[in-house]
């Protein structure tokens, strides 16, 4: 397995696909509680078209938590760090919510070292909602456990329909999301979350193609958030109905074809 060590010895998994027709590099950031299996929609349907990176983040999936304080600046510094040893000069990156975060944050520091932004499921400051939800994952994570937390957070980051259709399955998917987890990388990032900047603070710096893209059941966005940040970031915005938080799963297709549309405009 492919891994990345951090100067500060954090090893960080990551994983390549395809060759692509063209010479560009689309980077897919994870979302919490999420590893690079989440975005394989994506790879199966890019990968002649582009090369494609997807990594774990400090906390997340098979990378490890690291002896440092978990923080944006940090993370961003990791994919930073991560591009330059796989000499990816100038990549697509397309985040979701925590991973759209940490696309933000290296883009505003870094312009020059990014082709375009895909922005999913964030807003420009977080609602009172997001931020209690947040506080009562980890409280559930510290009171309960990892499995408690999962099951809690299953109705939040899924939609209705999506849930209703794949009510036989949300056993596994609570199942695969513990296996992918632990407690200790969940309690660090959740914590770190809640001190990081506002997004509208770190849109300012951006002057690149942006795509920003929010959903109608998402509880932990609002659509004029998402507006604003496309707005911030002189990008489009993009509004998806009958949808919530985890976009790319939920309708991988529409999503898909959202960033084929950008990517080629």
């Amino acid at each position: 397995m492919p891994y990345f060590t951090t100067q500060d010895h954090c090893r960080l998994f990551y994983d390549m696909h395809g060759t692509g027709a063209s010479n560009s590099v689309v980077v897919f950031l994870n979302g919490t509680m999420q590893n690079t299996l989440y975005w394989k929609p994506q790879c199966d349907a890019f990968q002649d078209r582009f090369r494609i990176l997807t990594y774990d983040a400090r906390a997340q999936g098979q990378s490890d938590v690291g002896g440092q304080k978990l923080s944006l600046d940090g993370h961003a510094a990791d994919l930073a760090a991560l591009l330059e040893h796989l000499a990816i000069e100038k990549p697509y990156l397309v985040g979701l919510s925590h991973g759209a975060k940490v696309a933000l944050a290296h883009a505003a520091k870094r312009p020059d070292q990014v082709k375009g932004l895909v922005l999913c499921s964030v807003g420009t400051i977080p609602t009172c909602r997001g931020k209690l939800i947040a506080r009562s994952w980890l409280a559930i994570l510290k009171g309960l456990g990892l499995e408690a937390m999962v099951w809690a957070a299953l109705p939040v980051v899924l939609g209705e329909r999506f849930l209703s259709q794949k009510e036989s399955i949300h056993r596994s998917i609570v199942n695969a999301t513990v296996k992918r987890n632990s407690k200790e990388g969940l309690d660090a990032h959740l914590q770190a979350m809640a001190s990081y900047p506002l997004l509208c603070r770190l849109a300012s710096y951006v002057r690149l193609p942006t795509l920003v893209i929010s959903a109608s059941e998402d509880p932990l966005v609002t659509e004029e958030g998402a507006k604003e940040l496309a707005t911030l970031c002189h990008g489009v915005h993009k509004h998806f109905c009958g949808i919530g938080h985890s976009v790319p799963s939920e309708a991988p297709s529409l999503f898909n074809q959202t960033l084929l549309e950008f990517f080629g405009g």
